[in-house]
This record gives structure tokens, C-alpha cells and sequence, in this order.
């Protein structure tokens, strides 16, 4: 009989399991970082005597820690690997977001109050003054190591994306990932504000924190290598690994055999394509970070929604709810290069540009919100989404041109010029919004608090286009990183 061919070996999927675990750990990462911007104005603020000043030092220092954090932790995580690097890292950004609870006992005890109640009551001005800098000084070395821990989350995540997906799927990879810190964001208005109302703000850092240290026993268990785990066959590996060649960086032995080369960490400052992508999340970043910081005390002080109430837990899970439309920014390019034949960055750039012009709408934020508190909150959410679908093709573009075992160290130092940008942002608008408020600033017909939102809003509205343009002129066509 003549021999038939074997069946086609049925593809496993196995590289989606690992998909799902970064988006939790991602969704994981928002939520702790969502706490205290959830319980600052209405439940910590109060007991601590905090102005919207305090608040911007805090979220300001821990973007520049997050920031410093970013430019070791991709090396950190390249050095460990994908595995170890993780389970470092969201270990140590549980046990931050843990410490934060601790920050209100450590106070009292400090100033000699014998309750939180006591502390809130303290009107002498010598020692709120004392309260208040201990309290900062508190939180802000609970904010250190919550910043060190989750700076590690982006580069490990996205190196794991270049292990486990082809070129031409990262992006989608990444868009559903980070979806989850719009699941983050989604969940932590309806629970922390819950939490923190019914058992004490110190209860939603505890509670929130030791999600993470569930998530690193089902990662011990979870990863491996694609072309070591069991789970993944040789047609899913093929799969995986289709764009191999292309995405290696190769020197000659002297027998002549080729070995992957690695870049040092000087080498990458070294690439145009490193500077392209430092622009494009110094101009973003900062963007997207106000908004998750400032959002919750924006409907406070300006539309009278505390975070406990109804009515803006609502306004903020809308927000977000609007912002999973960032799922596009996986599809769009992946259509652009399998139907119109982009390359990875052409289609990623094509559709960075058209996500680029969403922003703008926060321009009408302010005008339209003396309409209805909803104008500015869906406007938020589209230019939120807006940022989430660019930021999963700024990342992918890293995978791109990069070798994989540069990959996490160059996400790093796009990070850290992102959490540069944050500070400076968070900083500023701490600083502009107090000023606004006390002198009852105008600007374009706003006054007061208003006028200082309508500027940061106006900034953000514009920033990536310019960063667009910037990276364009960097980097105006696609090319993989070689090295002679």
C-alpha cells in the first residue's frame, strides 16, 4: 500500500496562557498602584493634613523612583531572565504596596497620638507641620519600594512577549496585556474605596498588596521557555519562533558558526532606534499617569464626587470602561501588515499616528464639563484609550528592531524617561493646582482649580503627536539593530 502522508500536528496555544498570566500581573501592578490615589483625598488626606502639594511630591517621587527603577530593571530582568526577574519583581511591589499600611501606625506612634482620630484633630501648627512631614516621609519610602518592584513589570512582560509571540502578533499580545491596567483601573474604584470605607484605608493596601503574592505561586508553576515547556508542541514552537533569524543579532566565530551577540547596556544608547523609542514615552507616559493619579481627586475638587460616593465610582469605571477599546491597538497594525504588506514599524508607526490625534478631544475636557461632569469623564476614557493601544506598539516596536536578549534592558530606559516625564507632570500640577486655587488664578476664561486642569489637559492634548513626529524623524524607516 502506498505510504500517506501523517496528519498535520494541530497547533497548541499555549503561548495565550502565558498572555493571560501578564495580564493579571499587570492588572495586579495597577491596582496597587491605584490605592492611594483612591483613598489619598478623602481618607488619608484628612488624618495626615495633606494638600493637593503633598500628594503631587509623593505620586512625583515615585515616578521618578519608578523611573530610576526602569533603568536597572530591564537589565535586572535580562540578566535573571524572564522567570526569576518576574517573581523579583512583583514580589517586591507586594510587599510595598503592603508597607503602605503601616505608614499610619508608624506616624502615631512617632508623634505620640494614640489614634488616627487624634492626629486629625491636631490643629496646633507646629505640629501638623510634623505630621505632615512624617507622614510624607512615611509614604514616601513605602512608595520606593512599590516603585522598585513594579518597574520590572513592563520589561519583564514584554520580554516574555518576545519569547512566546511572532513579530506580527506582539503587538496584539501586548494590547491585551496591558489591557490590564485598564482592568485595574476598572476594579479599583468599585473595591478600594470599599475597602477603605468599611475597614480602614490601611486594609486596602493589605488586601490589594497580597494579590501579588498569589500570582508568583501559579508563575512558578507557569513558565518556562517555549522550546523547553512540555505544553508547547513543535508546530506551536515553529510558530513562535517563524521570524527567528531576522530577529537575531549574529557574530562570526572563528569556525565560522554564528552565536547571538548581546548588546552592552552602553551599546544601546548607542542606536537611534533606543532614542526614538525614549521620545515617544517621555512625550506619553507622563500623559497617561496623570490621568490614573489625578483623575479621582479632579471630580472631587471640581464637580464635589468624593471617590466613596456612587456617583464617582460610576464616572471612574466608565472611564475605564472605555479605554478597553485600546484592544484595537493590537488589531490595526497586524491589519496594516498582513493586508496592506507594512512592515512591523511602518504599520506600527501608521497606526500610532492615527491614535496620536484622539488626545485632542481633552481640549473640550474643561469647556464642555460646565455641561456635565460626564463630558470630561467619557473624553478621559477615549484619550486613556488612545494612550493604551499607542503605548502597545511603542513597546512593540522595541521587539521589532532589537535582539531578544536586549529587549528588557531597552524597555527600561524608555521607562525611565516615561516615569521622568510622570514626575515632572505630577509635580508640576500638585504645584500649579494649590497655586490656582489659593490666588484664584484665570486662564482662557477658567478660574480657580479649573484653570490649572484646563492647562494639563491642554498639554496632554498635544503630546503624542509631537512625540510621533519626533520618533519619525529618528527613525524614519524600519531597521533591525546590527552590529559589526
Amino acid at each position: 500500500m502506498p505510504n500517506r502522508p501523517l496528519p498535520r500536528q494541530t497547533m497548541s496555544n499555549y503561548r495565550w496562557m502565558i498572555c493571560a498570566m501578564l495580564f493579571f500581573a499587570t492588572t495586579i501592578n495597577y491596582l496597587d498602584r491605584q490605592v492611594l490615589s483612591l483613598t489619598w483625598m478623602d481618607f488619608i488626606a484628612p488624618e495626615f493634613h495633606w494638600t493637593n502639594s503633598h500628594y503631587g511630591t509623593i505620586t512625583s517621587l515615585f515616578s521618578i523612583f519608578y523611573a530610576v527603577g526602569m533603568l536597572f530593571a530591564g537589565r535586572f530582568v535580562d540578566w535573571l531572565d524572564t522567570k526569576k526577574g518576574f517573581l523579583w519583581a512583583i514580589g517586591i511591589w507586594s510587599g510595598g504596596a503592603c508597607l503602605h499600611a503601616l505608614c499610619g501606625v508608624a506616624t502615631e506612634w512617632w508623634v505620640g497620638a494614640d489614634s488616627a482620630e487624634a492626629l486629625a484633630a491636631v490643629s496646633n501648627t507646629a505640629m501638623v507641620a510634623r505630621i505632615v512631614n512624617i507622614s510624607v516621609t512615611l509614604f514616601i519610602f513605602a512608595r520606593l519600594v512599590l516603585a522598585i518592584g513594579e518597574s520590572g513589570n513592563f520589561p519583564a512582560a514584554i520580554k516574555a512577549t518576545a519569547e512566546y509571540f511572532p513579530k506580527k502578533d506582539r503587538a496584539l499580545a501586548t494590547s491585551i496585556f496591558n489591557a490590564g491596567a485598564t482592568v485595574g483601573a476598572l476594579a479599583a474604584p468599585v473595591t478600594i474605596p470599599v475597602i477603605a470605607k468599611y475597614w480602614g484605608w490601611e486594609a486596602a493596601f493589605i488586601i490589594i498588596g497580597a494579590l501579588g503574592f498569589v500570582w508568583m505561586g501559579l508563575w512558578t508553576f507557569v513558565y518556562k521557555k517555549p522550546d523547553r515547556h512540555p505544553r508547547v508542541n513543535d508546530a506551536e514552537l515553529t510558530y513562535i519562533q517563524q521570524d527567528e533569524q531576522t530577529d537575531r543579532i549574529v557574530q562570526q566565530t572563528p569556525d565560522g558558526e554564528g552565536t547571538p551577540k548581546k548588546l552592552s547596556f552602553r551599546q544601546c544608547f548607542t542606536f537611534r532606534q533606543t532614542w526614538a523609542f525614549v521620545a515617544g514615552k517621555f512625550m506619553t507616559d507622563g500623559v497617561w499617569w496623570f490621568f490614573l493619579f489625578w483623575t479621582p481627586a479632579y471630580l472631587s475638587s471640581v464637580y464635589g464626587l468624593k471617590s466613596s460616593d456612587p456617583k464617582s465610582q460610576l464616572a471612574i469605571f466608565v472611564l475605564y470602561a472605555i479605554t478597553l477599546l485600546a484592544i484595537v491597538g493590537g488589531w490595526l497594525p497586524s491589519w496594516f501588515i498582513s493586508r496592506k504588506g507594512m512592515n512591523p514599524y511602518a504599520g506600527r508607526m501608521r497606526a500610532m499616528l492615527i491614535f496620536a490625534f484622539f488626545p485632542l478631544l481633552a481640549l473640550l475636557a474643561q469647556p464642555l464639563g460646565h455641561i456635565s461632569y460626564w463630558f470630561p469623564v467619557v473624553i478621559i476614557g477615549i484619550a486613556g484609550a488612545a494612550h493604551q493601544a499607542w503605548s502597545a506598539n511603542i513597546f512593540s516596536t522595541v521587539g521589532d528592531m532589537f535582539p531578544r536578549s536586549a529587549v528588557a534592558t531597552v524597555t527600561g530606559i524608555g521607562g525611565m524617561a516615561g516615569g521622568v516625564s510622570s514626575f515632572l507632570i505630577n509635580k508640576s500640577s500638585g504645584v500649579l493646582f494649590d497655586h490656582a486655587a489659593r490666588t484664584d488664578m484665570t486662564f482662557m476664561g477658567f478660574r480657580g482649580i479649573e484653570a490649572g486642569y484646563f492647562i494639563i489637559f491642554s498639554i496632554c492634548a498635544v503630546a503624542y503627536l509631537i512625540g510621533w513626529c519626533i520618533m519619525k524623524s529618528l527613525v524614519p524607516k524600519y531597521k533591525i539593530i546590527t552590529v559589526e
